[in-house]
């Protein structure tokens, strides 16, 4: 007789926690293929000389912290891509991740990215409307960071939500140049002391734009440089999982006080506008079979033109015969035309465009 040998089980992902350690080892740690989206704010490597002071000769509190220091850029790259390697391992096929840093580090990292297998979709430049200025004016003003958006492979399907990012710029495609402030008053965190609990905090609106337009309600979200939390904060916030990865002591300390008094948006509240075209396609013909339109009803055109419906869901009008686009267009001497809202049919003395009746199909599509 055959002995079933019981497969272990696959240990849990700690969805919501703030786990302790060197993100390498912990993401090693973790279920492969588990993780929908990567935020990672790595060490700068700024390579500070001695203390910055302003003009009246004040100190600037500028990261100088150990963690970010390293003993050259070789020891800098082989940790880039020890990280970048554990975090791919993690990815799910149609994951990505967003890397951000400065002039210091993004293009080292990108360079990493790319030999790792990642698929760069866009370089996005966050420009800060509150810089902080260049006190010894021997240089420009760093007045952005950059962040590298890229997918686990060329053929991932990533998440991409088009339609509300362009929402949340107005109705207007949202470019790869993003103007926000960095974080400062009630949203900065400050110890004990008063001084800024971390020095490179991002500011929350930055990781709203990232979440809302590359994930979607339940997905899990990994940040290996939690830090204090933003990233945990925000995805809270909008109905994510996060998992945080976090060496020191005082900055998951802050971090856990932070997003235990953060509050969920309502469910309702997390909607997002949907892509039309991951809409279900209904032909045209679809709504003839089903007796919405009947065979010989007249559609009107926004200037009085005129076409019959025909039972296979073609149109025919004045000397052409098509599909409602088609016949729209020759009607406006226009290469092409959006036949579901240039045509309306007349229901109870009111013209109602064709569209109105895909959306009625579509709804019930939905439903099942």
């Amino acid at each position: 007789m055959a002995v079933r040998t019981k497969l272990p089980e696959a240990p849990a992902l700690p969805l919501n926690q703030i786990l302790a350690g060197d993100c390498i080892d912990v993401m090693r740690s973790l279920p492969e293929a588990s993780v929908d989206l990567i935020f990672a704010d790595p060490p700068y490597n700024l390579q500070l000389k001695g203390e910055l002071h302003r003009p009246d000769n004040s100190r600037v509190d500028a990261v100088d912290d150990h963690w970010d220091q390293f003993s050259s850029f070789a020891a800098y790259d082989k940790f880039t891509r020890d990280w970048l390697a554990a975090a791919r391992r993690l990815l799910k096929p149609n994951g990505a991740i967003w890397v951000i840093g400065s002039y210091h580090n993004i293009f080292r990292v990108g360079s990493a990215l790319q030999d790792a297998g990642y698929w760069i979709l866009n370089d996005v430049v966050w420009r800060k409307s509150n810089p902080m200025p260049n006190f010894r004016g021997k240089r420009l003003t760093n007045a952005h960071e950059t962040m590298i958006w890229a997918s686990k492979s060329e053929a991932a399907k990533y998440t991409f939500n088009y339609d509300a990012l362009k929402a949340l710029n107005e109705g207007v495609q949202m470019r790869s140049d993003w103007v926000l402030p960095i974080c400062t008053g009630h949203e900065r965190l400050k110890d004990a002391n008063g001084d800024k609990a971390h020095p490179t905090q991002k500011p929350e609106s930055l990781l709203h734009r990232v979440l809302v337009g590359s994930t979607n309600p339940g997905d899990v979200v990994l940040d290996p440089f939690f830090g204090t939390g933003t990233t945990g904060a925000v995805a809270k916030m909008l109905g994510r999982q996060f998992i945080g990865i976090e060496r020191e002591d005082s900055y998951r300390e802050a971090a856990a006080q932070r997003i235990a008094r953060v509050r969920p948006y309502d469910a309702s509240a997390l909607e997002t506008s949907g892509s039309k075209r991951a809409e279900p396609r209904v032909p045209f013909g679809q709504l003839v079979e089903r007796g919405m339109l009947r065979p010989g009803e007249v559609l009107v055109g926004p200037r009085g033109s005129t076409a019959k419906v025909r039972a296979d869901g073609t149109l025919v009008g004045d000397r052409m015969t098509g599909s409602i686009h088609q016949v729209g267009a020759h009607y406006e001497g226009a290469p092409s035309c959006n036949g579901w809202t240039y045509w309306h049919f007349k229901r109870e003395g009111k013209m109602v465009p064709i569209d109105f009746l895909r959306q009625q199909i579509r709804a019930e599509l939905g439903e099942h």
